[in-house]
C-alpha cells in the first residue's frame, strides 16, 4: 500500500472514532512528532549566512523586488 492509500485509509478509520482520548492522543502524537522532526530537519544559520539574508532582503526593497502585503492579500484572494 502506497503512502496517499495509507493516509486515506487513517483519515477514513480516524473519521469513525467516537472516543475523543483516543483522538487527543493522536493530535498529541502528531504534534510531538512534527516538533521531534522539524528539529532534526532544521540547521542552524550561521551569523555569517543571516547577515548575507538581511543585506539581500535591504537589496530587494531598495530596488523594488518586493510586495506589499495589502497586494498579496488581494492576489491570494484570486486564487479562488
Amino acid at each position: 500500500m502506497d503512502l496517499e492509500t495509507r493516509k486515506i485509509s487513517f483519515i477514513q478509520e480516524f473519521l469513525r472514532l467516537q472516543s475523543e482520548e483516543i483522538v487527543i492522543r493522536l493530535e498529541n502524537l502528531l504534534h510531538t512528532q512534527k516538533v521531534e522532526l522539524l528539529a532534526r530537519e532544521m540547521k542552524s544559520m550561521s551569523i555569517e549566512q543571516f547577515n548575507k539574508e538581511i543585506d539581500q532582503s535591504l537589496d530587494d526593497a531598495k530596488n523594488g523586488r518586493i510586495i506589499s502585503a495589502k497586494d498579496l492579500k488581494s492576489k491570494i484572494q484570486k486564487w479562488d
